[in-house]
Formats: C-alpha cells, structure tokens, sequence
C-alpha cells in the first residue's frame, strides 16, 4: 500500500510538473525576431535592389530557363537524337546546373551577409529588449525556440515582442537622430 501510494505521488508530481514549471520560463527565436523587423525588411530591399545581386539573381534565372528548356527538348526529341547530341544535350544540362549552384552560392551568401550585417546592427538593442522583457515578465528560463525543442504555448513565445519592441528602438532612433 506504501508503495502504490508513493507511485501516485510520484506520478503527479511528474504530471503536474510542467504545470509549475512554466512559471517563469518563455522562448524565443532571435533570428526571426531580428529578421522580421522593418530594419531587416529595409537592408533585404535594398540587397533586392543592388546591381550585384539583381544581376545574378536574373542570371541564375537565365540559366535554370535554359537549363530546363535542353531538359525539355532532350525528353521531347530523345528518340530521334543521335547518342552524341544526347551526350551533348546532358553535359550542357550539367554544365549549367554547375553555372547555377555557383549563383545560387554567390545569391545566399550576399542574403546570409545581409541577414549578419542586421543581426550587428540590431544586436545592442535586442540584448537590452530581451533584458527588460525578463524582468518585467519575471522570466527564470529563457529557451531558444528550435533549438530541440518539442512543444512551447504559443503565449510563452516572446519572438513577437521582440520584433515589436526593436522596431519601435528603431523608430525611435530615427526620430531622435533626425
């Protein structure tokens, strides 16, 4: 009978564990918090806009079109090619899928550039947000959200307020420098 009892304890203690423990615990995912400002959407425009990367943006495009439009007519007319057109027609195809991951690379790396050249600039302001949003909602635990994590309430997630709170900073910055 002791024993049965201890396990019930022990159960509930485990069931309502979570229970007590979400008390002072949140999330957050600090690169969409940082990439969904007014400030990230502003540098990624102004990337989209840059003669570099619009330039290798259309040339990647080029290339997949004509890439795709060899593939077409490699399907279409295979019967009737000789097996040296077809040898042909198939490096073409991989020559340009090798033209267009080095694109592909060259467009990522200017957006990953883009996405850190944010993350400096908004990095002072977000430490102090996330600073003041612990106090004030008494946060004990402060989670990664993604980072191996199974299941959060959506109203433990502070990513919203995070976002909310460094556009009005810069806002504010902008108004003060002005």
């Amino acid at each position: 009978m002791k024993n049965v009892f201890k396990f019930y304890l022990i159960a509930f203690l485990f069931a309502s564990a979570p229970v007590f423990a979400a008390e002072g615990i949140a999330v957050i995912d600090m690169r969409t918090a940082v990439l969904t400002t007014q400030a990230a959407s502003d540098a990624f425009k102004a990337l989209e806009e840059s003669a570099d990367y619009s330039s290798n943006l259309e040339e990647a495009q080029s290339i997949q079109a004509e890439r795709q439009a060899i593939a077409e007519k490699l399907q279409k007319d295979g019967e009737t090619l000789s097996q040296q057109e077809i040898a042909q027609m198939q490096k073409d195809i991989q020559d340009k899928g090798k033209d267009l991951e080095f694109l592909a690379g060259k467009i990522q790396q200017a957006q990953e550039e883009t996405a850190q050249a944010v993350f400096a600039s908004t990095g002072a302001a977000m430490q102090k947000i996330i600073g003041e949003l612990i106090q004030a909602k008494q946060i004990k635990v402060l989670l990664q959200k993604n980072d191996s994590l199974l299941f959060s309430d959506p109203a433990l997630d502070l990513t919203d307020d995070v976002t909310s709170m460094l556009d009005v900073a810069a806002s504010e910055a902008n108004t003060q420098s002005e």
